[in-house]
Order: C-alpha cells, then structure tokens, then sequence
C-alpha cells in the first residue's frame, strides 16, 4: 500500500530572512524529495510541502532542528491543506510585502571562514575583494531600508549583479542564494583612499597597500566601515596613539585595539576562556581582556585600567588590511615605523569615528567634513552605510553566564527582547546619557543601539533617524511615548512635541522595570539600582537606591537608599570629584584637614576654600543618594582622581588599584530610625578616610571599600526580602558594570537565599532606561484600556 500523501503548510516567523532560510528550506524539503514553496513575506517564511506523510513529518523537524547559522525562529506554526494535483517540483518563489510583519532583521555578522577562504584564494574572482560575503555573514542591519529584506530595500540596489554573482544569486544551492549584498570586483562596490582634503591618493587594492603604509609611519586612517567610520592608528605606538587622542580630545578614555588573529590577542593581553569564546564569536564585539604587563601595546591605549578592549576583524576589508599590513612588515618596507623592532604585532587601535561627543560619521562627505582634523587619510568606499552603529563592548564576568555589556550595538542589534505576552506599541525615549530609545512590536521590544549622550544636536538629530527608522522598519505606529521624569532632558522636549500621549517613569524604576523584563520576571521584586545620578520623584538626586517593584500592578515604592552625598556645584561636582570628597567630609563634621593634608589642596586651595563656604551655605549644593558620585569621592580621596574626563573614570581607577588579598570589609551599616531607611554608606567613607589618614596602602582601602559595599548591600537587601516575603532581587545601573560588583553582589545575594537577576541582553548602565520605559509603558496602556 502507497505511503499517505499529506500538504502541509508552515509559517516561520523570526530572523529568516536575508539568512539563507529559503534555500535552507529548499534543501532539506528537496532532500526528502517533497514537492511546494517557499517564499518570504510579510508575516515570514511561507512553506507547502507535499509529500509522504512520513517524509512531511521528519521535514518538519528538520526545519526547526537544523538551522542555518544566523537562522533564528520565533514561532512556527502549521496545518494541514488539500492536497495539490500535479505538483512535480519544489520552487523558491519571489518575495511579497504587506503593511506589518513578523520579520525579525538580522544584526551585522562577522564574515565567514568560506568566504575568508574565497578571499585568499589567488585563482579565485574574490581574491582580496573587501566586500565579500554569504548568507551566513555580512552586512544586514545597517544597509537595510525595509522588509522584506531584498536587494533592492538595501544600499546594494545601485550595484547591478554580474551573470557570475546572478548565477550564485539564483542557485538555491550555493551559499550566496540570494545574499542581497553578493557582490564581486567587477559588480560591487569600490574602495578608494583620500587625502584630509578629498584628493584620491589610490584605488582598489593598491588603497589599501598604501592606507596600510600610512598606520605603519605613524599615522592616523579614517578606515569606513559596517556601521560608520573607525578611526585607526599604530596601537604600539605611543607617538601615534597620543597624536590621536590628542586629535580627538579624549585625553584618557581607553581605546578599542583590533588584531589580525588570536595569537596577537593572547600576545597583548591575557584572556579568559570565557573571553576567548566572546572574542571568536559571531557577533565579534570588543571584549575587555586583562593586558599582559610586558605587552607591546602603547602605554597611551589604557592609561587608566590593566585591562584593554580586544576585537578580531568583522569585515573583509579589516582582513585585506591587516594581511597588507603583515605583508608590508615582512618585506621591510615598513622602516620609517617609530615604533621599536620588538614591537612586531600587528595591532591597531579602532575607535569611533567622531570627536568627543560627536555620534559616529557615517558617509563619505561627512566623514571628510567631520574628521578633517583627525585623520591624515580616507579609507572610503562607495557602498552606503544607511544605519549608523557603534561596535558592541562586552566583557566576561566570572561565576555568571552570558556577557556584560558595556555598550550593546553592531552584531547584537536588532535582536530583540521578548516580553511575556502581546500589548500595545509604545515608544520609549531613554536617558540623556547613554541613550537608546526601544519600540515594542507585539510581544517584543527593540532596543536601539548606542545612540550615546543627548547634549548635542548631533546626537539628537542620530535619535531621530533611529526612532523614525525602526518605526518604519517594524511597520508600527506607537500609541504612547514614555520619557524620563526630568524636565529638561532633549528627550523629554522631543517626547513633548512628537504628537504623542506622552507618560513617565522616574529614572531608576525604569532601571527597576527593565532587569525584570529582561529576564522575564513579573510580580514583585526588590531591584537595587547602584548608578551616577538621576532626578527622583521627590526632587532629589538619586542613585543609590532599595526599590519595591510589582510589574504586574505596576506599584513602585522607594524603600532604602545611600547616605546623601553633598555635590558642590552640582554638575561641576561630578566633573570634579574632589569637590564630592571635601562635601563628604563636610557632612562627618570635617571643615578642614587634620593630621593628613587632602590631596587636592596644594593645587587647588582657593577653589577648595569657595566650596567649604559653598557647603556652609547650602549654595548650589544638591544633595545625591548616589552609588557612583560614592565611588568619586572615596577615589579623589586617595588622590587617584581629583577632575575626569570621561564617566566612571574615578571609579575605574579605584577599582583597579585594589589588594585583592585583603578580606575584610569596612562595616556599612543601616542608620537607625529614619525612613525611607537608610543604608550608611557614609560610615564607609568615614573609615576609608580613617585609614587613608593613617596611610594605610591605598590598594587595601580600595578593597575594603569594595568588600564593604557588596556586605552592606546584600545584608539590607536580604532584610528587606525578609520583610516583604520576596526572594528575587533586581541589579542594575551603571555602577553595575563594575566588575567586582557583578561578581560578588550577585554571589552575596545568592548565599543569602536570595535570587538576583542581573543584565545579560543589554547594559545595566542606562543603555537599559528604555527597556524599562517600554515595559512599564505598554503594561500601564494595557492597564489603563481594559
């Protein structure tokens, strides 16, 4: 008897297309010899396949079980169709649109080792082509302009394929199946190099011979690349590295370094097997490694941390370079280097191609206009960038799964984060300082990337492409925009005049709100927020704080915070750190130095006298409950930073110098009788202060500082929970990205019997404020419509 013949229909939603699903399907649909489509389309992938009903079932489980490597499915459902009389074949159909969709678009991925081995391959047409990629790799999010992901909705719609790209774009056997970007020498895009005044120096591959001659004597390259521009130079190179920063003004703030391979990595610093596998990663982000003492890095890369951020090349033009670039080493061509002939690593430093506060350029002109005074020559192609994005800076923390972000862009976005049931579409505008902004679509949030400090209105202008591109791109219209409750950020000015009902949440519930729907939690929890400074719905400054949360009812309540700091010329204050350290003082009684003279007086005598008379009279002097401004006056203390130029600078310093064989903590109390309580982190200044006066080595109070804060904090949290019957507590804020902090308060809490829930998907610094907007901001129209 025949085998029953059965026709079944699947709809695959998720990130499927621009991945190679299609002829992913085609293949293993052909392989059980079953007849039908497939064909993308707004609501996903659309599949019939015809056939034995044992052939259709084992199909079925080979669709979800055997994923391309960038495939990622968010549901999949079918059911059974009448069958089709004679269907012989099964075809890949074109693509159709529709308003609305349920497309997940695929991040930028690193390019793959086949088309690495294309691209060393002498005989092959691809050979040393800065362009190449497949369905498993490449550009996606930033040369997208809609869906369904299609050349022509892509910057590559103005490259026309060859017959030979055609033929690879039209065989659903071959890896470049409809690979939107496919492209070759003689078809794609080119690569040029210009002076600072737009002069074409060379083209093609003679470019990148002599863009390679250029960082080899010590200079500085604007190299374009998946998301905007790099700046680049010699990163053994002190000379080098110092004229760049000195170009860019950005004194101390650590530099990204890029390496050809993991043997130069393992030579500049020393990475876990945690970090190694972050490294290696598809996604290949900037991962924060420990840097060998006796490395050939330039002291100038990381002034301020024993650890450097690594990545490996993504492009094939970061391959060709660095190829060039050993090439030219090899063959002495490279003798006017200013660097010492033991520093024979190719390493070079990768920053963002914008000055200070700038977001990073994106075209050829305004990469020339912007970065004139920077950079002494142009690396620059023809194929347009259309979505600005940052490299991703993750590191390792030990004894936890997953990475931590310090800065979540290229190769992570536009994941998204899932939410536990359908609502409405809210726009969530973010922070001021390390903005994102997140649209909810369904049961999913998008969170942009890095969109950086809203102080300018450049970095404005960046916000409103993102929040126009992704509405478009998701095809949503928002019903609602949440902001943050102060008055004055640029983000709550445009949330005010964007035509929208406009709510909000006070910064750190909003903290609060995004660890939990990270992770999936709803009811209630304690969240503990350890961050800089954000304005408090009861007008103070905060930073430092016990939250009761309940994202299911939406009920908020402030329960405990740090002791308040003074800050002395308010932002000046958190600019200049001495001025924190001399308010703490001031609150325990201390008008003027005793038996030890404060580090900052010698210099600053005058501006130190203005600031007592300040504090006496309460003279533009808020007060903050904040973590971070905690850590600022504890480091001005020891004279490791008395002004910064760059966040968490003070802490960073602090952190670094710690005796990590000293145990015992500084006692971090909770104050009696006040409420909301009180935890008195200024008994831990006090004693660091006691022992810096006694001049205890300053690597011993860093760490019983440390020690001191993990204790009390978990001690109150654990007291708390008791109190409410809760077990689960949220971390995060900025303070968070403190890796001591993300090792031992989470394993504090956990030998407390308590549950902690940190950031694996985005930051815990305010990369992750419009996560928590958006959550609390649909769940509040849910609440507010039924």
């Amino acid at each position: 008897m025949p085998p029953t013949p059965l026709r079944r229909r699947f709809v695959v939603s998720g990130q499927v297309q621009g991945v190679g699903f299609r002829p992913f399907v085609f293949r293993i649909a052909t392989g059980h010899a079953l007849t039908g489509t497939v064909s993308n389309t707004s609501e996903g992938v659309f599949i019939e396949v015809q056939g034995p009903h044992e052939a259709v079932e084992a199909f079925g489980d080979d669709l979800v079980g055997k994923l391309p490597p960038l495939a990622q499915v968010v549901s999949c459902e079918h059911e059974d169709l009448p069958l089709v009389a004679g269907e012989t074949d099964f075809i890949i159909v074109a693509s159709s649109g529709g308003h609305g969709h349920q497309v997940l678009i695929s991040p930028d991925m690193a390019v793959c080792d086949d088309c690495l081995a294309d691209m060393r391959d002498p005989a092959g047409r691809r050979y040393r082509y800065p362009f190449t990629n497949c369905t498993n790799c490449g550009p996606r999010y930033t040369i997208t302009r809609s869906i369904p992901y299609d050349r022509d909705k892509t910057s590559m719609a103005c490259f026309p394929l060859c017959p030979a790209c055609r033929a690879e774009y039209e065989d659903p056997m071959d890896r470049r199946f409809h690979a939107q970007p496919n492209a070759c020498p003689v078809c794609g895009p080119r690569l040029w190099l210009t002076a600072r005044d737009g002069t074409t120096l060379a083209e093609g591959d003679y470019a990148i011979t002599v863009a390679a001659h250029v960082l080899n004597t010590g200079r500085i390259a604007a190299i374009k690349g998946l998301g905007g521009f790099h700046l680049a130079c010699d990163a053994t190179d002190d000379a080098a590295v110092t004229t760049l920063r000195e170009r860019k003004r950005r004194p101390h703030k650590p530099l990204a370094v890029m390496v050809p391979d993991m043997d130069t990595v393992r030579r500049i610093a020393a990475p876990t097997p945690d970090e190694e596998r972050l490294i290696l990663s598809q996604e290949r982000p900037i991962v924060l490694c420990r840097a060998r003492d006796d490395g050939p890095l330039a002291s100038a890369v990381a002034p301020d941390t024993d650890h450097v951020g690594v990545m490996l090349p993504y492009t094939p033009l970061h391959h060709v370079l660095f190829d060039t670039l050993a090439d030219l080493r090899r063959e002495g061509n490279g003798s006017t280097r200013r660097t010492s002939p033991a520093s024979d690593v190719c390493a070079l430093v990768m920053t963002s191609g914008n000055a200070s506060n700038e977001p990073i350029c994106l075209g050829n002109r305004e990469s020339l206009r912007r970065l004139a005074h920077i950079a002494d020559a142009f690396l620059l192609h023809d194929r347009d960038i259309l979505i600005r994005t940052d490299d991703s800076v993750v590191r390792a923390v030990q004894g936890e799964d997953g990475p931590l972000f310090m800065r979540r862009a290229r190769g992570f976005v536009p994941r998204p984060v899932r939410l536990p049931d359908s609502g409405p579409c809210v726009l969530a505008t973010g922070p001021e300082l390390k903005n994102t902004l997140c649209i909810t679509r369904n049961d999913m949030a998008f969170v942009s990337q890095h969109i950086g400090d809203m102080h300018n209105l450049e970095t404005l202008g960046f916000f409103r492409e993102i929040a126009a591109h992704l509405a478009d791109i998701l095809q949503v219209e928002p019903e609602a925009v949440v902001r943050d409750l102060h008055p004055d950020y640029m983000t709550t000015r445009w949330a005010e005049d964007c035509g929208l009902p406009v709510l909000a949440l006070q910064h750190h519930y909003a903290h609060a709100y995004s660890v939990l729907a990270e992770n999936g939690h709803e009811g209630p929890a304690l969240c503990v927020t350890l961050d800089g400074t954000g304005y408090g719905d009861d007008g103070t400054i905060w930073g430092g704080e016990f939250l009761y949360v309940d994202s299911l009812d939406l009920e908020h309540e402030r329960l405990a915070h740090f002791s308040r700091l003074p800050l002395p010329g308010g932002e000046t204050a958190i600019r200049e750190p001495w001025r924190i350290a001399q308010g703490a003082l001031w609150r325990l009684g201390m008008f003027e130095p005793d038996s030890r003279v404060w580090p900052w007086l010698p210099h600053r005598e005058e501006a130190s006298r203005m600031v007592g008379l300040m504090l006496d009279k309460g003279v533009n002097t808020p007060m903050a409950s904040s973590c971070g401004r905690l850590f600022d006056a504890v480091s001005a203390m020891l004279g490791l930073c008395e002004s910064i130029t760059y966040e968490g600078q003070a802490a960073i310093l602090l952190e670094r110098i710690q005796d990590m064989s000293e145990t015992t903590p500084y006692p971090c109390p909770l104050k009696d009788g006040v409420q909301p309580m009180v935890l008195d982190t200024a008994q831990l200044f006090l004693h660091a202060y006691v022992d810096w006066a006694m001049e205890t080595p300053p690597g011993i109070i860093a760490r019983r500082f440390h020690l001191g804060l993990i204790q009390g904090v978990a001690d109150l949290a654990a007291s708390l929970c008791g109190a409410m019957g809760l077990t689960t507590v949220g971390l995060s804020g900025g303070v968070m990205q403190n890796l001591t902090l993300a090792a031992g308060l989470p394993e504090a809490l956990r030998a407390r019997g308590l549950v902690p829930l940190v950031h694996r998907t985005l930051p815990p610094n305010d990369g992750c404020i419009s996560l928590g907007q958006a959550a609390w901001g649909r769940r509040r129209l849910q609440r507010d419509n039924a």
